[in-house]
């Protein structure tokens, strides 16, 4: 079962460091709106791609593991297709955020149940940022 708003509220202000899965250096893009929403909220964001490169200001990681060594990852905020989202499971679990979010469109009910019963927290086709600007966080 997803986490409630009370859950996710606790989660999203304990939270420092989000780590964006698909964030590349391409303001067009929807990964790229979200990640400068979170950074103005006070976040540091963290790019996670295969080629990885510095994305507003950010140095990039090409997983999630690499990104981990520099620092806890808090949350865990995915841009890729839904077909891709297993894949992501043993990174998530590797690293062991507080949360995983996989953003509007995105859904993969067997990886969420992965990772719940790995003790991770997930939920899925919805909007990070869309959500905690309606939470009031």
């Amino acid at each position: 079962m997803p986490p409630g708003d009370a859950e996710l509220r606790t989660i999203l202000r304990a939270a420092k460091r989000i780590a964006v899965v698909g964030l590349r250096n391409n303001p067009m893009r929807p990964a790229y709106g979200v990640a400068a929403y979170l950074q103005r909220a006070g976040y540091t964001i963290v790019p996670i791609h295969p080629r990885a490169e510095v994305v507003l200001g950010e140095r990039g990681f090409p997983d999630l593991e690499s990104a981990a060594q520099a620092g806890p990852i808090d949350v865990v905020d995915v841009f890729r297709r839904s077909e891709a989202i297993p894949a992501l499971v043993p990174g998530c679990v590797a690293v062991r955020p507080m949360l995983v979010w996989l953003q509007v469109g995105i859904r993969h009910d067997a990886a969420l149940a992965e990772l719940a019963a790995a003790g991770i927290p997930a939920v899925q086709n919805r909007c990070l940022a869309v959500d905690h600007q309606l939470m009031g966080i």
